[in-house]
């Protein structure tokens, strides 16, 4: 056996950098150092390292591969490897990208260890690194009692993982399930908290007898005193996410944070179509098991308190590899243009990609208004459209690729939307807004006839609450 020492370095600072790395020795298997951090999720099998490894390799041709975050291009590289003695490799890493310099930031708002993690100390040291992110979220919660590994961390900065490049925090993930695998009245990440806010699950998720409340509402009233950050999960799966979104409670909205889900824009769509105001936002749910992040834009070097400040005002794009940028009138994501009735409003739509890039799509009102198709793939370019405005709508940037990164999942990119106002309310407003009284009044059925409560007021209290977001819907859909 031949003993193979890596050291991995960013090719500008010189500086050693923590990577995950993939060793296939010559008979095509899978080798890593015994006590070392592993990938979890799909895709091809890595090992983390913090800027270094050590492995006994066989004979032959051994293909190596390291990856870091999305912004560095992979190392790759093959070498040949004598029955013994030892081999040296010195690795630079390149990004292909300067988001950083022009002040876009990566974060992940949405991670879980679970029960089976015996290292989360480790393994959060290494995440946010390995993975180049600047914001890093883990987040508590509670499904009876199954002791998540993530559920030992204090709410708040946890200094002891973060740096002055790497904010890492601990939150909380507040839920309701109807059911046990069933979602209620949905999951809301809080993020940027100090205190723990009670309770973080309730429902069937602590035990048979705990009632479906309180709602998900009077968490989030309590987040925001707390100066906290407030994002629905999973794609606005939920009972309660029309209602917390119609009364103005969101900071942000998570889309693709289970990885195993397929990208789904249907419920933020017609949230957006209604004339909510909602950013966009993504995580990796359990793990850090695919690449998605969310950049959000500020100053040069990080600041979290600024990053924090841009998510909420909608500064932002999410991605697993791509990068966006997109202006309407000159202006990015999160802006609102008051516009005359009929007026046409210029498109700017810039991309970068290490993955080539397959579709580019400007969506305005939840439809494709102009498609970019490349058979054979688009690493970068840009585009100006022009689009004719009749009514309030919101623009947005979306891209996909057919190329799958190491995590088995499909290069996408999507920008949070711009707002053009005009006075005049279109069709789509009065069309997602009904969808939204009609899926309320299924759920107002579920609160009379199933919902599990203490008294009549519990219940009440949810009805008024469900009613209250119900009818924001329906002002909206008056002509």
């Amino acid at each position: 056996m031949t003993k193979l020492l890596g050291q991995i370095r960013d090719q500008i600072s010189g500086d050693p950098i923590e990577a995950r790395v993939q060793i296939l020795q010559s008979n095509g298997v899978y080798i890593h150092p015994k006590n070392a951090i592993l990938k979890v999720g799909t895709g091809d099998p890595f090992f983390y390292s913090d800027g270094s490894f050590e492995v006994d390799v066989q004979r032959g041709k051994t293909s190596i591969r390291i990856e870091r975050g999305t912004e560095y291009s992979p190392y790759e590289t093959t070498v040949e490897v004598s029955a013994q003695g030892t081999k040296i490799l010195d690795i630079t890493m390149n990004r292909w990208t300067t988001l950083q310099e022009n002040g876009w930031h990566s974060g992940n708002t949405h991670i879980h260890y679970d029960e089976n993690e015996l290292r989360p100390d480790d393994r959060l040291m290494l995440d946010p690194r390995v993975e180049d992110l600047r914001m890093t979220a883990i987040s508590v919660l509670q499904r009876q009692e199954l002791q998540y590994a993530s559920n030992k961390y204090p709410p708040g900065m946890l200094t002891e993982f973060s740096s002055t490049s790497h904010h890492v925090q601990c939150g909380q993930e507040t839920r309701h399930n109807s059911d046990q695998w069933e979602i209620g009245y949905g999951h809301v990440m809080i993020l940027n908290v100090q205190n723990v806010i009670e309770p973080v699950s309730r429902g069937i998720l602590v035990d048979s007898f705990t009632p479906d409340y309180p709602p998900l509402i009077y968490a989030c009233d309590e987040a925001r005193a707390q100066g906290g950050l407030v994002i629905w999960c999973h794609n606005g799966r939920g009972m309660e996410a029309p209602i917390v979104a119609a009364l103005g409670k969101l900071d942000a909205f998570n889309l693709f944070d289970p990885y195993w889900m397929d990208p789904e824009y249907d419920i933020y769509y017609s949230m957006l179509n209604s004339g909510m105001r909602i950013p966009i936002s993504t995580g990796s749910d359990w793990f850090l098991c695919s690449a998605n992040r969310v950049y959000t834009k500020s100053s040069q070097q990080f600041d979290y308190n600024k990053w924090v400040d841009a998510l909420r005002s909608g500064l932002s794009f999410i991605t697993n590899g791509p990068q966006l940028d997109f202006l309407v009138e000159g202006l990015r994501p999160g802006s609102e243009i008051d516009v005359g009735a009929r007026a046409a409003v210029n498109c700017q739509i810039e991309w970068k990609s290490h993955y080539p890039i397959n579709s580019v799509e400007l969506i305005v009102n939840g439809s494709v208004a102009h498609k970019l198709s490349f058979h054979e793939g688009s690493k970068d370019g840009r585009v100006d459209k022009e689009i004719n405005v009749s009514h309030d709508s919101w623009f947005a940037v979306r891209v996909s690729g057919n190329v799958r990164d190491s995590f088995a999942q499909p290069i996408f990119a999507h920008t949070s939307p711009i707002y053009v106002n005009t006075g005049i309310k279109g069709t789509e407003a009065i069309a997602a807004s009904k969808y939204f009284i009609g899926k309320i009044d299924e759920s107002l059925e579920w609160v009379k006839t199933k919902g599990r409560f203490y008294s009549h007021s519990q219940r009440k209290e949810i009805i008024d609450i469900f009613k209250e977001g119900q009818q924001v819907y329906k002002s909206i859909a008056l002509p």
